[in-house]
């Protein structure tokens, strides 16, 4: 099968798609015939090998999954012979994080993993695209947002931020989004009642104060970030620093305001199939739409891996499979 390749930490040029052994499901496990994957911050992480401490993860000396990729969607090829919640044809979408693989022409995964059925009309792009569960679990189980808050998202156009704007207005929040002027409209169309660039305006400066402030984009600090926040409010980011993992327990005890960060992709498979049916179930209220700012052949996923590095992307970044 085809999958792209990361031998050596570097530049998005270190991924080239080699031929590599076809996998085979274990009795338990499901063989994905691979349609579309997502290329996200993580894969960069996990291709460059920087900051160095991420490495304790991705390998110290070169990459430990040389197949990157976990947020994928495509159709079941075949089935181990104790599988029976799954059957050959079935479309699914999921995730294999915290491992890698799913920039492959197949993924295998235990039928129990974080899989499950496609969304009725929905593209395997826009199934990939919607794999990912960040925002749900900061949102409702880190911030637990309740209708009437304020909740500030900061990096509102990326991945995981348009996914947040959509579920917190959702959740009954008031939202503000904070990304650059040209995707202010996206924003606003997702639900966001208010939109602010953060080229023309600090919006820790701006003297508003929010009940939760989602730092998606992980581009400030909870220092920052405290004073727009009101009594008891929470501020989320998904960037580990040393600085955070200090102020998390001593918030907790001590704060006016809590700060809090998570790791989404390292809880267990259940809770995170629990979260696909939940998206699933959003999709289909209309609730929830995939946002995919480009789409690349896993021919060009240096490409891919290149438009992610750059930044200030809008939505997914997807590699469909031919």
């Amino acid at each position: 099968m085809k999958a792209a390749v990361c031998r050596r930490y570097g530049s998005p040029d270190a991924v080239t798609v080699e031929e590599v052994p076809t996998l085979s499901p274990r009795d338990d496990e499901i063989l994905v015939r691979v349609r579309a994957a997502t290329v996200g911050v993580v894969d960069g992480l996990a291709r460059s090998g920087s900051p160095f401490y991420a490495r304790t993860h991705f390998g110290l000396r070169r990459p430990r999954f040389p197949v990157l990729g976990s947020d994928f969607a495509g159709v079941v090829e075949s089935a181990g012979r104790s599988v029976t919640r799954f059957g050959v044809g079935d479309a699914v979408f999921g995730t294999v994080a915290p491992r890698f693989g799913a920039h492959a022409e197949y993924v295998c995964l235990s039928e129990s993993g974080a899989v499950a059925p496609v969304p009725a009309d929905v593209s395997f792009a826009e199934a990939a695209a919607l794999a990912d569960a960040t925002a749900l679990y900061f949102l409702r189980d880190k911030a637990g947002v309740r209708p009437g808050q304020a909740v500030l998202i900061n990096g509102a156009s990326g991945a995981v931020g348009a996914a947040a704007v959509q579920l917190a207005v959702h959740f009954g929040a008031v939202v503000t989004g904070v990304c650059s002027g040209p995707h202010a409209g996206l924003v606003r169309k997702l639900g966001a009642e208010s939109v602010i660039d953060y080229t023309r305006t600090d919006f820790t400066r701006a003297g508003r104060r929010y009940d939760v402030i989602f730092d998606v984009a992980g581009k400030n600090s909870f220092l920052r970030c405290r004073g727009a926040l009101r009594p008891g409010g929470v501020y989320l980011t998904t960037a580990p620093s040393p600085a955070i993992m200090v102020q998390m327990p001593w918030t907790a005890r001590f704060g006016r305001t809590r700060a809090v960060v998570a790791f989404a992709g390292l809880r267990a498979a259940a809770s995170k199939r629990e979260d696909l049916l939940v998206l699933r179930d959003l999709v289909s209220k209309s609730a929830l739409t995939a946002v995919i700012g480009a789409r690349y052949s896993l021919e060009r996923i240096a490409e891919a891996h290149a438009r992610v590095d750059a930044g200030h992307k809008k939505g997914n970044i997807v590699v469909t499979m031919a």
